[in-house]
């Protein structure tokens, strides 16, 4: 997977590529990791994310809770947004 990731000011976006499963979770959760306290909000785009695992929800779920719902999930395919409704993720999480 790939991270690209841009400073807007007080706002962090995450565009994610690749796979987002067991092997690539981790570095995202580094990148959460390293938010500093300036970051008002964050911003995860999924325009080019082909799959995601259960480990990868996990992340997004800890990037909600990191940052106290000021997260947007943007762009994500029809496949990936069908587990979000399933799991009824998209019910708290902000998805544009």
């Amino acid at each position: 997977m790939i991270i690209k990731k841009t400073l807007e000011g007080s706002e962090v976006i995450l565009a994610l590529e690749g796979w987002l499963d067991t092997q690539a979770a981790p570095e995202l959760q580094t990148e959460l990791e390293n938010l500093g306290n300036e970051v008002q909000n964050l911003v995860i785009d999924m325009a080019a994310l082909e799959y995601i695992s259960s480990s990868g929800v996990r992340q997004v779920v800890s990037a909600y809770k990191k940052m106290n719902g000021r997260l947007i999930v943007k762009n994500v395919p029809e496949s990936i947004m069908t587990i979000f409704k399933v799991t009824g993720i998209d019910k708290r999480i902000n998805f544009q």
